[in-house]
């Protein structure tokens, strides 16, 4: 039974060094760190409103635009290294079809982020 519960010993070991690890940065943590914020910590920040304003107030839709713009973006990146280091390992006959549709993914895409663009959807007054 000792020889079985040995082979855990570097598990234990590894979660006893994570517990002490984080138990010692949440001290230095609180004993280190500044404890009156200045102006600029209280300050508006991203979205354009006081930070401690009543949570229910209405957001202008740029705010979500402009959110939905960089996942949408966001994600064009994120499908496009699988997809380019995919690309190489294609048949000649598979790796065209796969170029142009992409290709024809990515007009789509500028051709939306331009529009966006024209109907000056991402101009703030």
């Amino acid at each position: 039974m000792n020889a079985f519960l040995l082979q855990y010993l570097p598990i234990v070991i590894f979660l006893g060094i994570a517990a002490a690890l984080g138990i010692i940065f949440i001290v230095f943590a609180g004993t280190l760190a500044p404890k009156a914020p200045d102006p600029e910590k209280l300050s508006s920040y991203e979205c354009g409103f006081n930070a401690f304003d009543d949570a229910r107030m209405k957001f202008d839709v740029r705010f979500y635009l402009v959110s939905i713009l960089f996942i949408i973006f966001d994600l064009e990146v994120a499908f496009l290294f699988p997809w380019a280091v995919a690309l190489m390992k294609l048949p000649a006959t598979v790796g065209h079809f796969a170029f142009w549709s992409m290709m024809s993914f990515l007009g789509v895409l500028t051709v939306g982020f331009i529009y966006e663009w024209k109907k000056g959807a991402l101009e703030w007054e």
